[in-house]
């Protein structure tokens, strides 16, 4: 008896797939409920698994786009297919050690540090450092390493690699660049193809523009050096800009509700709620996964959201539900040295806020000039919905509650005119 791989719909809308990676080879042996190939709609990958236990045969090849609903592969439950090199363990298995080869348990230090074996681990200085003020030694990354899945790209990567590595040459590589005239072509995921075609369909259906502002980051900054290690010890998660800035934007919408809204047909739908999304990049493109009622959490309640879609989106383990929805994006292009951008709004929405690095820079402060962190910020908009004066004045106020934090816990008012009931 044949049994169907069936290509699954990965959510509404979507008509078509591409085949991501096998995770079995053609003719090896499957069991009931194994994942055997990931599929890559354009909003998440996927992973398939199969419906019977017998020998699989491959239909069709990585990389190529099928319809959902068509047949990918086939298992025969009348035969027995060749086994694995891959010794699979179960999750909720425990790995066989043998007796000869059970590492030895290591003394602990008097210093309450774990020992740092060396394994020629290329790590740099303040990486280094890093591990010793979190206690992390060499062996941790490389366990770290085995439980995360090696990919046929990552594969590649290595042998295109292994024969230009300064380990087996023996000289300094001082450029990638061979000096030969090579190409090469590689087919456009269906994320990236969806990415380009929402792009596109944004600058020429909408009427865009951005407006800037900068802020001042110095009180941000020395409550994050006040506060960081008791907010990480009491929350259990570290205090980032991420936060602040969210927690900015959400304040600043009850002034300029506009912001918070998007057009639907001939209608203006605007929401009594705040849905952020966040701009990550992941191992196969930019994602923006959701904070649901973002204005309604904590800061610290927001970092959690976002470490624990940061963590899904390099795993690729997003789901459509996490990533549709959404009334306004924050994307921060200053973790890769960004100093100012015009960022494209991602619809419906009407605007995108783009954060930045941050430079100290000499700046007038009660008629001195004085040196302080600062950051470039810009706002996307949809004019059609958004009209200049909003903009502007919502963009204002997310900098006076960020120079101002204490802002934030009183509805964007100034504490001191709350106290007078003014």
């Amino acid at each position: 008896m044949k049994v169907e791989i069936i290509v699954p719909s990965p959510g509404e809308s979507i008509t078509e797939v591409q085949i991501a990676e096998w995770l079995v080879a053609d003719g090896e042996q499957v069991e009931d409920n194994q994942d055997v190939v990931e599929i890559d709609s354009d909003k998440a990958t996927l992973s398939v698994a199969a419906q019977a236990t017998g020998k699989i045969t491959i239909l069709v090849q990585e990389g190529e786009t099928v319809d959902v609903n068509s047949v990918i592969g086939e298992i025969d439950t009348t035969a027995e297919g060749t086994k694995s090199d891959k010794k699979a363990v179960k999750e909720d298995e425990t790995p066989v050690v043998k007796t000869e080869d059970k590492p030895k348990p290591e003394k602990k230090q008097e210093s309450g540090s774990k020992k740092m074996d060396t394994h020629d681990l290329n790590v740099s200085p303040l990486a280094r450092k890093l591990m010793a003020e979190n206690d992390i030694s060499e062996n941790d990354i490389i366990e770290f390493l085995k439980h995360n899945r090696i990919g046929k790209q990552d594969i590649e990567f290595i042998a295109d690699n292994k024969q230009s590595s300064p380990a087996n040459s023996g000289a300094i590589t001082i450029s990638s660049w061979s000096g030969g005239r090579e190409s090469k072509t590689t087919k456009m995921s269906m994320l990236r193809k969806k990415l380009s075609a929402r792009l596109v369909s944004v600058k020429n259906e909408t009427a865009m523009l951005t407006t800037f502002n900068e802020v001042n980051m110095t009180p941000i900054m020395s409550i994050r050096k006040k506060y960081k290690e008791a907010f990480s010890k009491h929350h259990d998660i570290n205090l980032g800009f991420m936060s602040f800035f969210t927690k900015a934007v959400t304040e600043a919408m009850a002034s300029f509700p506009q912001v918070n809204s998007q057009i639907s047909g001939e209608e203006i739908l605007s929401f009594d709620y705040v849905d952020v999304s966040i701009a990550i990049s992941a191992p196969k493109g930019l994602v923006v996964p959701v904070i649901r009622n973002a204005e309604s959490m904590s800061l610290a309640q927001i970092e959690q959201e976002i470490k624990n879609l940061a963590i899904k989106a390099r795993d690729n383990k997003l789901t459509l539900k996490e990533m549709t929805g959404g009334t306004f994006t924050i994307t921060n292009g200053g973790v890769f040295g960004s100093m100012m951008s015009t960022p494209i709004i991602n619809p419906p929405q009407s605007a995108i806020l783009g954060m930045h690095n941050i430079v100290e820079r000499p700046i007038a402060v009660n008629g001195k000039v004085e040196i302080h962190p600062m950051m470039y910020i810009a706002m996307s908009y949809d004019h059609r919905v958004i009209d200049g004066r909003e903009s502007v004045g919502f963009l204002v106020k997310v900098k006076e509650m960020l120079e101002n934090p204490e802002r934030m816990l009183f509805g964007s008012k100034n504490p001191i005119e709350v106290l007078l009931g003014l």
